[in-house]
């Protein structure tokens, strides 16, 4: 049995994930396989629709998948009941939504969100310390309603990297910030996940997948690609066999089929007609 070191600290496996609509459920996740390690930064990319913010809910332990399995620490999620997610959340996981005044007490300054924060994780913490190393010790005092988008922001991740968690997630952090808000804001994630946090964001912003040791592409609720720093991206083949392939290799399959040739080191595409089969009908 592996042990925490290389053990992820989370392990998704066919994820599944479904929403009500008028006409019936959507599939938002459709069988995406997922691990996180600690003292990583992982972006996870796509289009809008194509899943990032629910793979994020799921990751973050605010949903529960509707399918498949994920485990944390090794631990099956659907075993822990609310109360142990609660639990789990407040202590281990730092949230960063993509309104960062949604995360945040309104009846609280910025020292006391730092102060709040640490004593639900059991962690004491210097908030001036804490709100110096994003640039607000001046605005320690300030209620979140008298900081700028950008300061909320700040202040969002300050608290979120508390400690540290063993796990802090972001949504679209940089959406709205200046190029010398983002880099503070990145900056400070970037140390956050070589403090020992596991560090994920959803992003389409190419400053943020820059500073990421993985990269994750989904398309159509499913994981199409993975890059892990400077090495080339991947296809993901999921454990149903799928492979997502690039967009532009799409238009070689205009009839959305293709003939699979497996031989000993590798494996052919062909499109039917190339290969000298022609679709029924023709």
């Amino acid at each position: 049995m592996p042990d925490d070191a290389t053990r992820p600290l989370l392990d998704g496996a066919e994820l599944l994930q479904l929403y009500p609509t008028p006409t019936g459920p959507t599939q938002a996740l459709r069988g995406v396989d997922v691990r996180i390690r600690t003292g990583t930064l992982t972006a996870i990319t796509g289009p809008s629709g194509s899943g990032k913010s629910t793979l994020l809910a799921v990751l973050a332990l605010r949903e529960r998948p509707a399918g498949g399995t994920l485990r944390h620490r090794g631990v099956p999620v659907t075993a822990l009941t609310r109360r142990q997610l609660q639990r789990l959340r407040r202590r281990h996981i730092g949230y960063i939504a993509q309104r960062p005044a949604h995360g945040l007490f309104p009846q609280l300054s910025a020292r006391a969100q730092v102060e709040q924060t640490a004593w639900l994780r059991g962690k004491p913490v210097d908030p001036v310390a804490v709100l110096g190393d994003v640039g607000l010790v001046e605005r320690a005092d300030a209620l979140p309603a008298a900081l700028s988008g950008g300061e909320q922001q700040r202040l969002a991740v300050a608290t979120a990297c508390v400690g540290p968690p063993d796990l802090v997630i972001a949504d679209e952090p940089t959406a709205e910030l200046d190029d010398a808000t983002a880099d503070l804001v990145l900056g400070r994630l970037r140390r956050c996940a070589e403090q020992g946090a596991a560090v994920v964001l959803a992003t389409h912003d190419a400053r943020a997948v820059a500073v990421a040791d993985v990269v994750l592409h989904l398309r159509h609720g499913v994981l199409s690609a993975e890059q892990h720093g400077t090495a080339g991206r991947t296809a993901a083949i999921d454990g149903y066999g799928r492979v997502q392939l690039p967009e532009q290799a799409l238009a070689l399959f205009p009839g959305g089929r293709a003939v699979v040739e497996v031989h000993a080191d590798h494996v052919r595409l062909l499109s039917p007609d190339r290969s000298g089969i022609r679709e029924e009908g023709e």
